[in-house]
């Protein structure tokens, strides 16, 4: 799949052809530089590696310095690699969102949820709780209840949902209609929401 680097914006909503408000994400899709081309002869697969977004020459590796000049183009905080592409390309190309995406095609998106901490069962899994707060009940409306499965097997089964960690993992949403390309800005509207706080990196694939 080909594809580009880019960064969640924010959301807005839109009128459709039928007059529905709809909730859209904007998305600044590129433009990404070119830093490397692998080939099935030298690396073993074939792949196209794109950077993204500025990065200060103070804060990079000095080995990405060397590999990001290699490719003439000033450092960048992204890369990522897209193992199918339409056109061919060659180091120090730049790829913008005007040169794949079209309005009315669809994409997938991939990112990292917005990080919620440590929550409990209720909010994590959705739980009910104790609803009623009579015959005794003391402060459990949000608790988890029974975990345990008696005498055997002793223990506390694999999976069992219970508090801990939420959000902050990898996330794809599939079939993403494009709504608006803006090739000036190579700017996105897609239709419905992308994982991730405004300014978070995603990854656009065709």
């Amino acid at each position: 799949m080909s594809g580009l680097i880019g960064k969640k914006i924010g959301m807005t909503s839109l009128y459709d052809s039928d007059g529905n408000l709809v909730g859209c994400t904007v998305v600044e899709a590129g433009p990404c530089v070119v830093t490397q081309v692998k080939t099935q002869e030298k690396d073993g697969y074939q792949a196209v590696q794109l950077a993204f977004d500025e990065r200060k020459e103070k804060n990079t590796p000095g080995a990405l310095l060397g590999h990001f000049k290699k490719a003439g183009t000033t450092p960048k905080r992204k890369l990522h690699e897209f193992k199918e592409f339409e056109t061919e390309l060659k180091v120090g190309d730049q790829v913008d969102a005007s040169m794949l995406f079209e309005e009315g095609s669809f994409v997938t998106i991939t990112g990292e949820s917005k990080g919620k901490g440590f929550q409990g069962v209720v909010k994590r899994h959705g739980f009910a709780g104790v609803n009623d707060s009579t015959h005794g009940q003391h402060d459990r409306s949000r608790a988890p209840g029974s975990v345990g499965a008696s005498s055997y097997p002793s223990r506390v089964f694999k999976g069992m949902r219970m508090a801990g960690r939420m959000g902050g993992r990898q996330e794809t949403i599939e079939n993403l209609k494009v709504l608006k390309v803006d090739k000036d800005k190579n700017l996105l509207v897609l239709k419905g929401s992308v994982p991730g706080p405004k300014g978070s990196t995603v990854i656009i694939w065709k």
